[in-house]
């Protein structure tokens, strides 16, 4: 086992941590604020690579690995998880395209995915399927060349944002056999968009409800077969829990760094507050706890690089770890800065905001603790 990266790697991290320290850090408050994602900022992210981070090259993907994607996503999350985490959206689609499209569809998208031209979202949870993703009812009846969409989507990042939405629909029975991808081109007459919901973090993101009335898909925007989208979907969660897993340890990481700054510089009782062994044991635990939840998910991300037979188990265990450990690491970074901690211009309480849903999303982490004990108990 070697638990030292590549030289290659290193400067893929060190690029990633440039850009997050150049471009997103500097505007992560303004843009939680003012509630919006930066286009322009994202193009820049697309143009070096991080648009189609393991989309292949031959239409303008990096065609890197699920580590190095993990090493990325960490890094641009110490400026800013919400920009970062809707990057692994993003990405998760783009990859979606590139490994169950055919070649006309793959050279129709990607080549404009990949620097971000182009963005796209991801769409499975309805209003009333969300852990039970295979109940979903969004509708698609075949009609000549064309399927026509009736129903809604839930939570979706980018909604009425992003150009392109990777879309699961049901085209056949009740089920997981039932259901089949589309993409959908935002203009599509029958696709609209419902309010930006307010939520607690994520406030970058644009996140609300999809609706398709009536909505004519040509037949062409099929991914793959009839009744291969639960394959689809489910696919794409190993490297979305990873990647989401990912994004909390750098929201973590930038949060421990602000706590040990401040430590060192806050004076109480005539001495800095690092002084304290209450804080030093403190601040000794978030490291060793950050350390062991980074170690799991790289284990885990070169698992779904090799094909490992234990990559979804290895997946959950490092999502439900990392998500737990970051948002916890986060709120004792806040809790060290005392009142100041709640206080926007300390930015420490956007990171807490922001992790908290990491722990919901790509599957809630009791979800996680299911898959995991399912692969334990098996055979």
């Amino acid at each position: 086992m070697d638990f030292q990266l590549s030289e290659d790697r290193m400067m893929i991290q060190d690029m990633a941590r440039k850009f997050a320290s150049d471009r997103l850090r500097p505007n992560a408050m303004r843009w939680d604020e003012e509630k919006t994602l930066d286009r322009d900022v994202l193009r820049e992210a697309g143009s070096l690579g991080f648009g189609a981070v393991y989309v292949r090259e031959d239409v303008g993907g990096s065609a890197l690995k699920r580590l190095d994607a993990a090493l990325i996503f960490e890094a641009l999350s110490a400026g800013d998880v919400s920009h970062a985490a809707f990057l692994t959206i993003h990405n998760m689609a783009s990859w979606m395209i590139d490994t169950y499209g055919n070649d006309d569809q793959r050279r129709q998208w990607l080549p404009k995915l990949a620097p971000l031209d182009l963005i796209a979202s991801y769409c499975l949870t309805e209003p009333s399927s969300g852990s039970d993703a295979a109940s979903l009812r969004t509708r698609a009846e075949r009609d000549g060349d064309h399927y026509v969409l009736n129903g809604s989507k839930a939570f979706i990042s980018g909604a009425g944002f992003s150009d392109l939405y990777v879309v699961m629909v049901r085209t056949g029975e009740e089920g997981p056999k039932g259901i089949s991808t589309l993409v959908v081109e935002k203009g599509t007459p029958g696709l609209s968009f419902g309010a930006n919901e307010k939520k607690m973090g994520w406030n970058a993101q644009p996140t609300g409800i999809v609706n398709f009335d009536n909505c004519r898909v040509p037949v062409a925007n099929r991914l793959g077969e009839e009744g291969q989208g639960f394959k689809i979907a489910m696919s794409g969660l190993d490297g979305g829990r990873i990647n989401i897993g990912a994004c909390s340890l750098g929201g973590a990481q930038a949060a421990l760094d602000r706590a040990i700054e401040y430590a060192k510089t806050r004076q109480q009782f005539g001495k800095p507050i690092a002084d304290f062994q209450v804080n030093q044991f403190k601040l000794a635990d978030m490291a060793t706890e950050l350390e062991a939840a980074r170690l799991l998910l790289y284990r885990a991300a070169g698992a779904l690089d090799a094909g490992s037979p234990e990559k979804s188990k290895l997946s959950a265990m490092a999502k439900r770890f990392a998500t737990d450990t970051g948002f916890r690491i986060a709120n004792e970074a806040l809790q060290i800065h005392g009142g100041y901690g709640y206080l926007k211009d300390y930015e420490i309480e956007r990171i807490v905001r922001d992790l908290r849903v990491h722990q919901i999303l790509e599957g809630t982490n009791e979800i996680m603790r299911v898959v995991i004990s399912r692969e334990m108990l098996r055979g």
